[in-house]
């Protein structure tokens, strides 16, 4: 079964830093599309940043500057870095693949940061 598996969300403080990870299957993380949405409560879900071939990268305004996205082809993961953490990137986060136009999801992991 096809299966996004993320870890590294928590609670930290204003400022602070983490770094989310997203394991995909082979054959979806092939698709080369990967990406971070979230969702605060009462929000629709965002777009945060997307990877695709060759690195290309987007992020929404809200973030750029403070959150990077990467991945490693080898072992099928996009990885989420976020510095500089403000209250309201408090959200639930969840990794996204695109693999013959059809979405994948994770479960989503909670990041509260405190102010």
């Amino acid at each position: 079964q096809e299966q996004l598996v993320e870890s590294g969300g928590g609670l930290v403080q204003a400022g602070g830093s983490l770094r989310l990870s997203c394991t995909a299957s082979g054959r979806i993380f092939s698709g080369n599309n990967m990406a971070w949405y979230r969702q605060a409560p009462g929000k629709q879900r965002e777009l945060v940043a997307r990877i695709t071939s060759g690195s290309s990268t987007n992020y929404a305004d809200s973030v750029k500057g403070r959150f990077t996205i990467s991945k490693n082809n080898a072992e099928n993961t996009v990885y989420l870095q976020m510095n500089s953490l403000k209250p309201e990137d408090t959200a639930v986060y969840y990794c996204n693949a695109i693999y013959r136009w059809t979405n994948y999801w994770g479960q989503g992991t909670q990041v509260t940061v405190s102010s």
